[in-house]
């Protein structure tokens, strides 16, 4: 398609690299970001369900006798371990399934790993909805987990290997996007069908039929990108693939980059395996970054509030309808702000719009930490007033990770690795990203049950940290065609550039 706007970049010593940011570029990155559209539907879905009277009737009815007990301590209604189980075992299986999808990426291509991620989700979509007891809703959310890992291990890559540098933030930050719109999407739905009885949670678990489905179909008609053909070998398919995206037949220079990486990579996979080489110092660096980014994504406390948002709403003395109708407010409030991410990624530059959000959620936690510290006591509610501050200061937090830790925490990794550990090494963020899911997905009941509102403290602390690492260690990546990342990034920060000595022995003295 050669419909589109010019775009100029450029590129060391002096040459131009010109092309156009094409209308197909975009439809793929929009069809290849639906991968992420099923990841938020999955992360906003559980939360409304474990609120709903009739699942925690037929699955859980320990929970549903608290729920319903007068004197039941507000912040342990829903402390059970099964229950948790239901949420975080989706995000243990995504975890295993990464390592396994990315040697898929690498053998069967960015593509054919999509589409297995939407079969996966079909399936496990299949289960849950038509579950009748607790071992096969388990099956179902591990099936959605395979699909996680291999959609979220396949699109970030795809989209940032498609993506012209001008615009790669903003293409890429299509699937945090998706996350967020399938996040309110998945809220909505949990508000109209908790009054549909009693098969409105078996209506809101079949729904994520509808993404996985749009993925599927979507990924029979997008393109492999030119880095995966050239990588497999298909270098005239890979040539012509570059030329239908870019719009023009002038792509020389590109081309030519992308056959050097690929022609380097091979040459290094053949005399050391990915996942051996990301053991060396030189691969430290994107691999420390990639797997910070994650870690600390997931502990500014956003899932835990995601997942459990109704949940929550309710602790703060909400009734049900309310708190499902207040996680539809901060969902709508998590879509606009990631557009402003898009906007600005590009323009501003990665670690600004970081920095600006840890001062943000920082302010934010701890003055919902205050107020309920004060105001949300055991066996008692906070007052209509407090209660929509809370959630105005919540809508506050969950803007600023939204347009940033949200969608950079993806974009970040995706673009950093050279293509000899780009699988690998992506496959090692989103298992981190998995692995601490899971864990705060299993545990964030049982902790705001023994920390109570001290758990708003505990993730302020985090961000005190984070912040601390953007501002020391995270360079910038702005405008960098994602295969000059180790001349241009890393051989140029005060402190990463000590792994890049000429020979193992300096980077040791260099204390890498």
């Amino acid at each position: 398609m050669a419909g589109g706007f010019a775009v100029v970049s450029s590129k060391p010593g002096g040459g131009i690299k010109q092309g156009k940011i094409t209308w197909y570029v975009w439809i793929c990155g929009i069809i290849a970001a639906t991968s992420g559209l099923m990841f938020g539907y999955d992360i906003g879905i559980s939360g409304g369900v474990t609120a709903m009277d009739d699942f925690l009737l037929l699955f859980f009815p320990s929970v549903y006798a608290r729920k319903h007990r007068a004197r039941e301590n507000n912040y342990c209604k829903f402390d059970d371990q099964r229950l948790q189980l239901f949420t975080s075992s989706l995000y243990l299986a995504a975890l295993v399934a990464s390592f396994v999808a990315s040697r898929a990426c690498t053998v069967l291509g960015r593509k054919r790993t999509m589409q297995a991620a939407s079969v996966f989700f079909l399936s496990g979509t299949a289960l849950c909805a038509c579950a009748s007891g607790l071992a096969m809703l388990i099956v179902g959310r591990v099936c959605l987990g395979a699909g996680v890992g291999f959609g979220n291990q396949a699109a970030p890559l795809f989209l940032s290997e498609i993506a012209p540098a001008r615009i790669r933030g903003a293409l890429n930050i299509l699937f945090q996007l998706n996350v967020t719109i399938g996040i309110l999407v998945a809220n909505v739905v949990n508000y109209f069908a908790s009054e549909i009885h009693p098969l409105g949670w078996r209506y809101a678990l079949g729904g994520a039929a509808a993404p996985a489905a749009v993925l599927f179909l979507g990924s029979l008609v997008i393109t492999e990108t030119p880095t995966s053909l050239v990588e497999r070998g298909r270098e005239v398919d890979g040539r012509k693939t570059l030329e239908r995206i870019r719009g023009t037949a002038d792509v020389d220079d590109e081309f030519e980059e992308i056959r050097a990486a690929c022609a380097l990579a091979r040459e290094m996979v053949a005399e050391e395996a990915p996942y051996r080489r990301l053991l060396r110092r030189e691969s430290r660096p994107p691999l420390v970054i990639a797997i910070a980014m994650q870690v600390f994504q997931q502990f500014t406390g956003i899932n835990a509030l995601m997942f459990y948002a109704p949940v929550l709403f309710q602790t703060m003395g909400f009734a049900t309808d309310g708190s499902l109708l207040s996680a539809v407010v901060t969902g709508g409030v998590n879509v606009a702000s990631t557009v402003v991410s898009i906007v600005l990624v590009d323009r501003v530059g990665r670690r600004k719009l970081l920095l600006e959000a840890c001062a943000q959620m920082l302010v934010a936690q701890v003055a919902v930490g205050g107020i309920m510290l004060a105001h949300v006591t055991a066996d008692g509610t906070p007052g209509d007033a407090w209660a929509v501050g809370l959630v105005v200061l919540i809508c506050v937090y969950v803007s600023s990770f939204a347009w940033s830790w949200g969608p950079l925490g993806w974009l970040i990794p995706s673009e950093t690795f050279p293509l000899e550990t780009r699988t690998a090494g992506f496959s090692f963020a989103v298992s981190s990203n998995m692995l601490f899911t899971f864990l705060i997905a299993q545990a964030f009941l049982s902790m705001m049950c023994a920390m109570r509102a001290y758990i708003f403290f505990f993730f302020a602390g985090w961000i005190v940290v984070m912040g601390t690492f953007v501002l020391v260690l995270l360079p910038e990546t702005k405008g960098v065609p994602i295969d000059e990342m180790v001349d241009r990034v890393w051989r140029r920060h005060w402190f990463w550039k000590r792994c890049f000595g000429d020979n193992a022995n300096e980077a040791r003295v260099n204390n890498c």
